[in-house]
């Protein structure tokens, strides 16, 4: 029987790459942006919702993870760091557009929709979502909503930004990749132990795409500092994103089907609010740092930590940035959703009284 489901597991994993691999062929050979990411999601999304069974192991997974980040990080340079001084203001001005997208989504989703609180509340929040869910689990929020809701948001963000992005990116500044020097072989042990080491502490922080994270971080310090200076091979983020778009394209299946045509409307009309609110935000950000509306909308976008920071590197625009700011806004998440979401319940609970009463 063991025998029997591991052989369940190989097929479905060799007909994984094979939908994931077509889908980024295609994708490539039609000269879209972004080829690997969107071909891969956009394939593997319409198998899943066909029915056929998506199947990524976890080690797979978390190898990609590292190797992404190690990528990444290749592209942090000491100059990129004396721009952290302009940071800050970037920060507060990500604060306005977390409470700006929660804000006018949940009105749209409470007061037009009709949704308890607690569902629009959950359903509003941009990105965050393996948080989200395990914190909404814990309420009465209905959780079919909020996963159709994100899950919708996800895909349409990555599928309308990666284009306007490939076009805002060929006039952004540009990080030169280094290219290898003399002993490479003990530069690579570095490079990976480092990795492999910021990747485990990444995992147990509990940060969103921690591995990634702490593997980026890692790479980051190693290169920042001239301790390895070898050229990781662009071939490998090439398949890490055609496997980062599986991942994304498999958080739908078919049994979400019916659900997604009864909520399609309102996840449009949520993506179109909390979208256009950021696009609102991000302009004032580029009035106010001068730095670049390509790296500006990448660390902005609502969601993705992991597919927005490699699109990022496939840009060559700033990835550290763009993931500082999606770390600091799940944190901003995690510290204010516990409160609000305990305001919220008693304001679900009154109006069930006051319907009680009626």
């Amino acid at each position: 029987m063991s025998r029997q489901f591991s052989l369940k597991n190989i097929y479905a994993l060799f007909l994984t790459f094979l939908i994931a691999g077509s889908g980024a062929a295609i994708a490539y050979l039609t000269g879209l942006p972004i080829p690997f990411l969107l071909g891969s999601m956009c394939s593997v999304t319409i198998a899943s919702l066909s029915g056929i069974r998506i199947y990524l192991p976890v080690c797979l997974r978390n190898a990609v993870f590292i190797m992404l980040g190690l990528q990444a990080g290749s592209g942090v340079r000491p100059e990129t760091l004396s721009q952290i001084g302009e940071w800050p203001l970037s920060f507060m001005l990500l604060f306005v557009m977390l409470v700006a997208v929660t804000g006018f989504t949940f009105m749209l989703l409470r007061y037009v929709f009709r949704w308890d609180a607690q569902t629009a509340f959950f359903s509003s929040l941009p990105g965050a979502l393996s948080f989200v869910m395990a914190a909404a689990s814990e309420t009465r929020a209905d959780l079919v909503k909020i996963t159709i809701i994100q899950t919708v948001r996800l895909l349409l963000l990555i599928g309308l930004l990666a284009p306007v992005l490939n076009v805002l990116g060929q006039s952004a500044p540009h990080i030169d990749f280094v290219a290898g020097s003399g002993s490479q072989q003990k530069e690579w042990l570095w490079l990976f132990a480092a990795g492999g080491l910021g990747a485990l502490i990444g995992h147990y922080s509990r940060l969103p795409g921690g591995m990634m994270l702490g593997a980026l971080l890692a790479s980051a310090l190693v290169y920042v500092t001239g301790f390895v200076t070898v050229r990781v091979p662009p071939e490998m983020a090439d398949f890490g994103m055609v496997v980062l778009g599986a991942l994304i394209g498999s958080r739908v299946d078919a049994r979400h089907r019916g659900a997604i045509l009864n909520y399609l409307p309102v996840a449009l009309m949520a993506f179109i609010v909390g979208t256009g609110t950021a696009a609102a935000i991000c302009a004032l950000a580029w009035l106010a740092t001068g730095l670049h509306p390509a790296q500006i909308a990448l660390a902005f976008a609502p969601g993705a930590l992991e597919a927005l920071t490699v699109i990022a590197f496939s840009l060559g625009v700033d990835p550290t940035y763009v993931a500082s700011h999606h770390v600091v806004r799940f944190m901003m998440i995690a510290i204010f959703v516990p409160f609000l979401a305990r305001s919220l319940r008693r304001m679900d609970e009154k109006q069930t009284a006051a319907q009680a009463e009626l």
